[in-house]
């Protein structure tokens, strides 16, 4: 199409506000008509179901609700979904791909913070940071006690990158900045292209026991649920620190907790599985321990990144040209 669209934004309020500032909201009326109510994360009112009726693209992002048949029946002149965020498994129906809608994604711009917050974790789990900050015997002996420890260092240390997905890859793109040797298991990846990027493909048994540092960065999905188990975590040498920034259910939760209660293993967690984890779970205690609360990825200003690449789809979609970042339905079954 060219021209301008009729477009609805379909999220909850407290993601509109965030994501939508006024640059934003300008550079939208610029490329479409926009009505009343503007923004709705309710399908099924009156109101919402006569602006459906009208739309031509739905601007999408947390909040969305599942675009189910009936509700996709109430949306005749739709061509396509343009979403802010990453992740569009929680709202992509079959109907969605059955009408052939055309469907974007800013998972791109929500990997780069994802692979930053990355980075800063392998620091830190090189120096073991957040775990000397809660060990009574260094506070005791002072710092003089750690002047001949070996294992608090980033230099000559063996990174294993478990996914060479969008955030996967700009993860091993920023270790390029370290002194450490890099590997990458992905049954997917392309040998060529791991390595031009710095790093070695292998698969994951040859990768575990030489780690000492893995970081997780797998879709969930059911082949991946405990990808890595009891037995992959006691593949990993005494001291090797998990990092997962990916999805909680890739890693065996209890099989963490009896490695980490027995001080064998280390491990930062941005997700966890449950998410969030329940008030009694032994994690929360251990001092070799770190979990954040679903951090890594996009907050704040940086929400808008991904907002400004939606309306760069959009703009693309108003005046005929290709998408960027369209999702494949071959895609939707193997990303997070």
């Amino acid at each position: 199409m060219t021209g301008r669209a009729q477009a609805l934004l379909v999220m909850d309020q407290a993601t509109f506000d965030v994501q939508f500032r006024e640059p934003q909201l300008r550079r939208l009326r610029t490329l479409a008509d926009l009505g009343e109510p503007l923004v709705t994360a309710e399908l099924d009112t009156p109101r919402a179901r006569r602006r459906l009726r009208e739309a031509e693209v739905l601007l999408t992002s947390w909040g969305c609700p599942p675009l189910t048949a009936e509700r996709l029946a109430d949306a005749p002149r739709l061509r396509a979904i343009f979403h802010c965020a990453g992740t569009v498994r929680s709202f992509v129906t079959d109907e969605v791909w059955r009408r052939g809608l055309l469907v974007t994604s800013a998972a791109d711009e929500n990997a780069i913070p994802v692979a930053e917050f990355t980075l800063a974790a392998i620091i830190f789990a090189g120096k073991k940071a957040p775990f000397l900050a809660q060990d009574a015997l260094m506070r005791r002996a002072g710092w003089s006690s750690l002047v001949r420890r070996e294992d608090l260092s980033n230099r000559e240390r063996t990174v294993g990158v478990v996914g060479y997905s969008r955030v996967g890859r700009r993860v091993v793109e920023r270790l390029r900045a370290l002194e450490v040797e890099i590997l990458v298991a992905d049954p997917y990846a392309s040998p060529a292209e791991v390595g031009a990027a710095g790093a070695r493909l292998v698969e994951l048994p040859e990768l575990l026991p030489r780690c000492d540092v893995l970081s997780l960065h797998v879709p969930q999905l059911p082949a991946t649920r405990h990808l890595i188990g009891a037995a992959e975590l006691a593949a990993l040498p005494d001291g090797a620190t998990v990092i997962n920034t990916a999805r909680g259910a890739v890693l065996d939760t209890a099989a963490l907790e009896r490695e980490c209660a027995a001080g064998r293993l280390n491990a930062i967690l941005d997700v966890t599985d449950p998410d969030p984890l329940p008030p009694g779970s032994p994690l929360y205690g251990l001092p070799n321990v770190m979990i954040t609360p679903h951090v890594a990825g996009s907050l704040g200003s940086e929400t808008r990144r991904m907002s400004e690449s939606a309306l760069d789809e959009l703009e693309r979609h108003v005046t005929g040209r290709p998408p960027r970042a369209a999702v494949t339905v071959d895609e939707f079954k193997v990303s997070a």
